[in-house]
């Protein structure tokens, strides 16, 4: 399926029915006055949240929205029947803007989770309301209102807990295919990786975990450059940044030039992604007959107090040290952030 996380809609809330002019005509009657319904609301129109989709592709397709309108109202003073609302689906972790001010108006990130977008229009009062002591024969009723109309965006951020970053070819894919059943495609070529994969990683008695593996961030991403800056908003939910680093053989590039390089990028987009858990992950140690590069990546961190993790997906090579790492934290913010819903419970 094609990965799609981004979309413009418009939609059409349903405009109510108009109100009825009516007269009340039954034998011994003679006078029965008015007795005209009021049309029925205008369907709303509704986003659902849902964990089953995981791409905006299907609104590349259909770009317009419409709710049903509201019947008209009828003698007797009949209601007219609502309009039905309109839900459109959307993947959970949905951003919902508005494209002429380009405020965020909803951010759906729980199943299930609904948002009226549109409401729709009022329906029109029926001529059992105007009548008064000098008008009883009211021939006047209400049109029903229109429904509102919008232009939206929808940006979809995944929902991940950790997130791979680092330059091409730093080894997020073929890492993220040997933690989780994930199987993107693997190459020795740069941008392989064109569309974030996300993976589910179950480790001892924690129960599972999220990873995103973000395609190659390049400098000048956050401008625009190589592939990678489309899905910069994806890193934006994520609990945990893991930076990947080759320190083989075949990588040119100084490993602490390539975590510093990822940083600025970071820090360039969005500035509360720096407040975030961050480490460091050697890649491709297998592969490297000089330590000189390990060693001074280490050194680094260790002087900058960033946590440190050599693997090699290869080998298997700390693999379950920096699982049992993420497990460990993941748990210490879980538990943190039920503390937090405890107490506002109270």
């Amino acid at each position: 399926m094609k990965f799609v996380d981004y979309a413009e809609i418009l939609i059409k809330a349903g405009r109510g029915g108009r109100g009825c002019v009516s007269f009340r005509r039954e034998k011994y009657v003679p006078r029965g006055g008015p007795d005209g319904g009021d049309g029925g609301r205008g369907g709303h129109v509704i986003f659902q949240a849902s964990k089953e989709l995981n791409t905006l592709l299907d609104f590349r397709y259909k770009r317009e929205y419409t709710a049903i309108k509201g019947q008209h109202g009828m003698g007797s003073r009949m209601h007219g029947r609502d309009g039905q609302d309109l839900i459109i689906p959307v993947p959970a972790g949905t951003v919902i803007r508005d494209k002429e001010t380009g405020a965020e108006v909803a951010d759906l990130v729980e199943d299930k989770q609904q948002f009226i977008a549109g409401h729709g229009g009022r329906g029109g009062l029926g001529n059992q309301h105007f009548a008064t002591a000098t008008r009883q024969v009211p021939r006047y009723a209400q049109p029903g209102e229109e429904g509102e109309e919008k232009y939206l965006i929808l940006e979809l951020k995944l929902l991940a807990d950790v997130g791979l970053v680092g330059l091409p070819n730093a080894g997020k894919s073929t890492l993220i295919s040997v933690i989780s059943s994930a199987r993107p495609k693997i190459a020795d070529y740069p941008f392989t990786t064109l569309v974030p994969n996300l993976g589910v990683v179950k480790f001892e008695n924690f129960i599972s975990f999220v990873v995103a593996d973000i395609p190659g961030l390049i400098e000048g991403a956050h401008k625009g450059v190589g592939i990678g800056f489309q899905f910069l908003r994806h890193i934006e939910r994520t609990r945990i940044f893991l930076h990947l680093v080759d320190v083989s053989d075949m990588s040119a590039e100084d490993p602490v030039e390539q975590y510093l390089k990822i940083m600025r990028e970071l820090e360039i987009y969005s500035t509360s992604l720096l407040s975030k858990i961050h480490a460091v992950v050697a890649t491709k140690v297998d592969a490297a007959s000089d330590e000189n590069k390990l060693e001074l990546i280490r050194k680094y961190c260790m002087n900058n107090e960033i946590d440190f993790f050599a693997v090699s997906a290869v080998t298997g090579s700390g693999i379950k040290e920096l699982l049992r790492y993420v497990v460990n934290i993941l748990s210490r913010i879980q538990e943190h952030d039920e503390k937090d819903r405890n107490q506002d419970r109270k």
